[in-house]
């Protein structure tokens, strides 16, 4: 069985980039957009146990932040078992992370993000 624990570093700068823009737009109060980075970073970061678990817990701490408790809740299983599923190689590809989808539905990664990823996940 193939697993996935940490993310390439070659990857890594467009995950933190990602990051970082959520941090900025938090800063500025831009909830909607700070929180499309997040989406951003998780697809990025999916498909590894180690970013996997800390995207999630980056989306519970934005929810406590907003005081938005439907992601709260939906965040808690998600990074209880999120990175779990990532170690052995079973994510929903493309899925955004957040309580607004379910938690196993995959779904079309944007077409920078999938350029950005395929150089990795080649078997």
């Amino acid at each position: 069985m193939k697993t996935y624990w940490r993310m390439p570093s070659g990857l890594r700068p467009h995950y933190i980039k990602e990051l970082q823009a959520a941090r900025d737009n938090y800063l500025l109060e831009k909830w909607m957009l700070a929180w499309r980075h997040l989406e951003r970073a998780h697809i990025l970061g999916q498909p590894w146990a180690v970013e996997h678990t800390e995207i999630h817990w980056k989306m519970l701490k934005f929810g406590i932040a907003i005081k938005d408790w439907k992601e709260i809740a939906g965040q808690l299983p998600r990074l209880v078992f999120g990175g779990v599923k990532s170690f052995v190689g079973k994510i929903p590809v493309g899925n955004t992370g957040g309580s607004n989808v379910p938690p196993l539905r995959p779904m079309e990664i944007p077409e920078d993000i999938k350029a950005m990823m395929e150089p990795y996940l080649k078997n």
